[in-house]
């Protein structure tokens, strides 16, 4: 492990609608693309812990408040809240090496400057975010009280093959680009592909189907876990052409299957319908981050928050 970045080089304070104080520092004052962090503070209380909320594939800091309120909450309930932005930028992969590391350092850098270390962390995030987040409690070098994920993809063999199988299945017209590119940037990340390099995706992903070891399961252990997920097939079928084999709500229900037939009764798979509605506009979509009610999820982090303490 490199090295711990050195705390706060560059930062600025703004603040909210809400009142809370918000400030974004730059590890690197050269570089405002990546290696930052955004904290929002409790105001006027005494820290409680501490929650990274980690967000999707291409999505700034700025972006995830838009879409949800999440952050200004577990912040007004005396958690201290950073979003990450980390080692690729908003173009992060959330469970490769870099990201991990980068999200460690961010970790013990905000850990050791407000001096955290008795207090507990929570950790969590929305699509490839919660992959991260989820990946994190696997291999990372603290453990989390708690972790929850909102639809993340977690097979990475399954979102391969699916996204090969999508460009097939398009003879009549052009191919998602989205799923080109995540094609490449799955060999990229994964050194190749499921037929040339399976134990790298049953080594990298936070969960794999066809891995008879469990290996990546087995690692979690019986670390308090919510994922959430809105499979609406129906939705994904008439507005992207996609069935189960393209969504992540068969790679969530597998995984806390897994962990509770292992032991945790802690995992559980929380099925929404209708609540996916993206800001600022409204606009149908299952795979959001409105797919959470907050108030809950909060009051579920603080019941792990008195039972870490």
């Amino acid at each position: 492990m490199r090295k711990l970045i050195p705390t706060l080089l560059i930062c600025f304070i703004f603040s909210n609608i809400f009142g809370q104080k918000i400030e974004k520092i730059f590890l690197d004052p050269a570089d405002s693309t990546r290696n930052h962090y955004t904290i929002i503070y409790p105001e006027n209380k005494a820290f409680s812990g501490l929650i990274f909320i980690i967000p999707g594939f291409g999505q700034s800091a700025e972006m995830t408040l838009e879409q949800t309120d999440l952050p200004i909450k577990t912040a007004e309930n005396g958690l201290l809240t950073v979003i990450p932005t980390l080692q690729d930028g908003v173009l992060s992969f959330g469970v490769d090496n870099a990201s991990q590391e980068s999200l460690n350092n961010m970790i013990q850098d905000v850990r050791n400057k407000h001096q955290l270390s008795e207090l507990p962390l929570f950790i969590g995030g929305f699509s490839i975010g919660g992959s991260c987040a989820i990946k994190f409690a696997q291999t990372g070098s603290i453990k989390p009280a708690a972790v929850f994920g909102i639809d993340p993809p977690l097979d990475f063999e399954r979102f391969y093959n699916s996204s090969k199988r999508d460009i097939r299945l398009s003879v009549d017209k052009e191919p998602s680009q989205e799923n080109v590119y995540m094609i490449e940037r799955i060999e990229k990340e994964f050194y190749g592909t499921p037929e040339t390099a399976l134990s790298n995706f049953h080594e990298i992903s936070p969960y794999s189907f066809t891995d008879q070891n469990q290996t990546a399961v087995k690692r979690f252990g019986n670390i308090p876990l919510r994922i959430y997920t809105e499979p609406d097939v129906g939705w994904w079928l008439k507005e992207r052409s996609f069935d189960y084999s393209n969504i992540n709500g068969p790679d969530c229900s597998a995984m806390i299957n897994e962990l509770n037939k292992l032991g945790n009764r802690n995992a559980e798979l929380i099925i929404t319908s209708n609540k996916g509605y993206r800001k600022p506009h409204n606009t149908r979509h299952p795979h959001s981050w409105s797919i959470v009610d907050d108030d809950k999820l909060l009051i579920w982090l603080l019941e792990q928050t008195n039972a870490s303490m």
